[in-house]
């Protein structure tokens, strides 16, 4: 056996046994595994990535830059990645997506990853796997090596507004939120989706919020479920770290829209308390906090406004932390 040969053969003993070994031991948790909220990096939080772990399997909902790295943290394998949720075509929210599936077609990960997302995200994916080619046709650099092209390993679904999947031991329902404004049957309106998700599990429900602003929608999908894992922003802390204008009409009307966004698609603290005492949650768990430039943000404040509306559990999760 050749050296080459021998190393890969290595190679691949080492991807097989690392991935029996980080499958976790715990049945369905939820793991957040970045909380801030982008597209500006944070030297604390990660971009907007969780894990849903149901009986050893990973189910990765949204990825943000650093997804594969924070799976790695969490003691999670891409060997054990059965699918991705992506929430919504924002960068903060696909940009370590390209790693992942990367990441997997080189170590030869078994199966097709699917990925399901809102109208986009084929367009999106289809680009990725283009990226990919280069280094999978170049490969390890042995001549004869058999190349597996990279669109044969993974799938795309795009789901919209009131779908369901039915996937090993539990169920996801969608709703459409209100992180757009498009206006209805506009062109625009008909090719995008923001989506929140209702993870229907053996023993609990969660329902992540995706990025949104107040939805009767997400309210309704958020019915008695366990947990709430939603968004939260400071509005006006956000709008602060939006760039001036340098007085240009298309630089004013850049930040009138950056503005108009960031005080209408997504949730203030009152605006989570309603929602959880609306929808009669038995927890609220805090992630993509946008909240101060700094990284040891004080978020005391936020959690006593929801908890004016709201009077259960309250939680600003951190990178890493399982539920």
């Amino acid at each position: 056996m050749t050296k080459p040969i021998r190393f890969l053969a290595l190679l691949v003993a080492i991807v097989v046994l690392s991935g029996a070994l980080a499958a976790p031991s715990e049945r369905d948790t939820f793991i957040t595994l970045g909380t801030h909220g982008g597209p500006l990096p944070n030297a604390k939080r990660s971009e907007p990535a969780n894990a849903l772990v149901v009986d050893r399997a990973v189910y990765l909902v949204d990825a943000g830059d650093g997804a594969a790295d924070q799976l790695a943290k969490a003691g999670l394998s891409l060997q054990a990645l059965r699918a991705v949720f992506i929430s919504h075509l924002h960068f903060d929210h696909t940009g370590g997506l390209f790693a992942v599936l990367g990441l997997r077609h080189q170590i030869g990960a078994p199966g097709k990853l699917k990925v399901y997302g809102p109208p986009g995200t084929k367009e999106m994916v289809d680009g990725l796997v283009a990226a990919i080619r280069p280094g999978a046709v170049s490969g390890y650099g042995v001549p004869g090596e058999q190349i597996v092209p990279p669109e044969d390993t993974v799938e795309v679904i795009e789901i919209r507004d009131g779908a369901h999947v039915s996937l090993d031991g539990f169920t996801v329902t969608v709703a459409e939120n209100s992180h757009y404004s498009f206006p209805a049957g506009s062109d625009m309106d008909k090719r995008f989706d923001s989506l929140s998700f209702r993870f229907d599990l053996p023993d609990r429900s969660i329902v992540y919020t995706g990025d949104t602003g107040p939805s009767d929608a997400v309210t309704a999908l958020a019915k008695g479920v366990d947990i709430l894992v939603s968004e939260l922003i400071d509005a006006q802390v956000a709008a602060s770290m939006v760039p001036p204008t340098d007085g240009t009409d298309a630089e004013k009307k850049r930040f009138q829209v950056m503005n108009q966004h960031l005080s209408t698609h997504h949730l203030t603290p009152e605006q989570i308390g309603k929602m959880a005492s609306d929808a009669k949650v038995g927890r609220v768990v805090i992630t993509h906090l946008v909240a101060s430039r700094k990284p040891d943000v004080t978020t005391d404040s936020y959690v006593a406004e929801i908890r004016k509306s709201y009077s259960g559990p309250v939680e600003i999760a951190d990178d890493l932390n399982r539920y």
